[in-house]
C-alpha cells in the first residue's frame, strides 16, 4: 500500500534527452521557461505518481494534477487535504472507496477508446484507490472553501461536444466542465484531435478577471499521443514577461499555464493527440470565460462554412455498471 500527504512540493526536475534540443536557438529566459512550464514525461514523478504538480510546485494557489500508476492489485491511500478531487481512470479501472460511499470505476483501455466514469471526493478526506488489475488514474484536483459529497459520475452522463470545423474539429469529453458537474472550484475536461489537426484554437487567455468577458483560471495540461507519437503545443505572453512556451509534447508530458494566450495544440498526422485540462482560480463564481487573441478569432468566422472532420466522434460513452454504493 502507498500513502501520500497534502501539498507536498516536488524538489527534482530531471529533464530526458529527447526534449534537450528543444533549448536550441532560445535566449537564457526562454530556456528557463520552457523547463519550468514544460515537464517532459518522468521529470514531475513522485513515489506512486508519474505526475504529482501541487499548487506549491507549479507557483500558484489551486490546481492540481496527479498520475497515479498502481500495479495489479495495488492500493493507494489519498489525503484530500483543503483540496477537491476527481479520480478519472486513463487506463484500467479501480474500487474509490471513502467515508461518503464506496464507488467502482469500470475505467476504459486507454484514453484512446471511450469515456470514462470517474468518482468525486471532497476535502478533509481520506479516499482508498485499489485496483484488480492494475492501471493509471488521473487525479484532477484544487483547492476549495465548500466541502461537497462524494459522488460518482457514470460514463453516459458525460457530455460529448464536437468544437470547431474543418481542421478545427476535435472532441471534449465535458466530464467536469463547470456546467456539467458540481464542484466548488474544479474544473477539468479532456480534449481528443484527430492526427493532422488543431485545437486549442483560437489562443485564448483566462489569466485576469473582466466582469461577463474572461476568468482567472490556472490551468495544467497533461499529454497522451496515440502509439507514442508528437505534438506540439503553444503558449504566448499576454503581457510584458509572460508564459512563453513552444514545447514538443509526447505521452506524459505536462505544460503548466499561470496565463499567456495557449494554443494551438497540434496533433501530427495519423495519430490522435489527448490532453486532460485542469483549471481553477479565485472567482466567486465558477466558470470558464476566455478570451481570444485578436489576430486569430476569425477564424471561428469561418467554421459554418466547413463540415467537423467525419472521423469525430473518435468515440462515445460504454454503458456503465453504476456504483457499487456503501453509506
Amino acid at each position: 500500500m502507498t500513502t501520500d500527504h497534502p501539498d507536498q512540493e516536488q524538489h527534482q526536475e530531471q529533464h530526458q534527452e529527447q526534449h534537450q534540443e528543444q533549448d536550441q536557438g532560445q535566449n537564457p529566459d526562454q530556456a528557463r521557461q520552457q523547463h519550468r512550464f514544460h515537464l517532459p514525461s518522468g521529470s514531475a514523478a513522485r513515489g506512486a505518481y508519474a505526475v504529482d504538480i501541487d499548487p506549491g510546485r507549479a507557483g500558484w494557489d489551486r490546481s492540481a494534477l496527479r498520475v497515479l500508476e498502481l500495479e495489479p492489485g495495488g492500493v493507494h491511500t489519498l489525503v484530500t487535504g483543503g483540496s477537491e478531487w476527481i479520480v478519472l481512470p486513463l487506463t484500467g479501472g479501480c474500487m474509490v472507496r471513502t467515508a461518503g460511499g464506496t464507488f467502482q470505476l469500470r475505467g476504459r483501455d486507454s484514453v484512446f477508446s471511450g469515456v470514462s466514469d470517474f468518482a468525486y471526493v471532497p476535502r478533509d478526506a481520506h479516499a482508498e484507490i485499489s485496483s484488480g488489475a492494475g492501471g493509471r488514474f488521473a487525479l484532477a484536483g484544487a483547492k476549495c472553501e465548500r466541502r461537497l459529497p462524494a459522488r460518482y459520475g457514470p460514463a453516459p452522463e458525460v457530455p460529448v461536444e464536437l468544437r470547431g470545423s474543418g481542421t478545427c474539429s476535435r472532441q471534449v469529453n465535458n466530464f467536469a466542465a463547470a456546467d456539467t458537474f458540481d464542484c466548488d472550484r474544479l474544473i477539468a475536461v479532456e480534449v481528443l484531435t484527430p492526427g493532422g489537426n488543431w485545437s486549442s484554437y483560437p489562443p485564448h487567455k483566462h489569466d485576469e478577471h473582466v466582469p461577463g468577458e474572461e476568468c482567472e483560471l490556472e490551468e495544467i495540461y497533461y499529454f497522451e499521443v496515440q502509439d507514442g507519437g508528437l505534438g506540439y503545443h503553444r503558449v504566448s505572453p499576454s503581457r510584458d514577461g509572460g508564459t512563453d512556451v513552444l514545447a514538443e509534447v509526447r505521452g506524459g508530458d505536462v505544460v503548466l499555464i499561470p496565463d499567456g494566450w495557449h494554443g494551438p495544440s497540434i496533433a501530427p498526422p495519423g495519430r490522435t493527440l489527448y490532453y486532460l485540462n485542469v483549471m481553477a482560480g479565485p472567482g466567486e463564481e465558477r466558470a470558464w470565460l476566455i478570451r481570444d487573441h485578436p489576430d486569430h478569432r476569425w477564424i471561428r468566422d469561418t467554421w459554418p462554412d466547413e463540415p467537423i472532420d467525419a472521423r469525430l466522434p473518435l468515440y462515445t460513452a460504454h454503458p456503465s455498471p453504476g456504483p457499487e454504493v456503501t453509506p
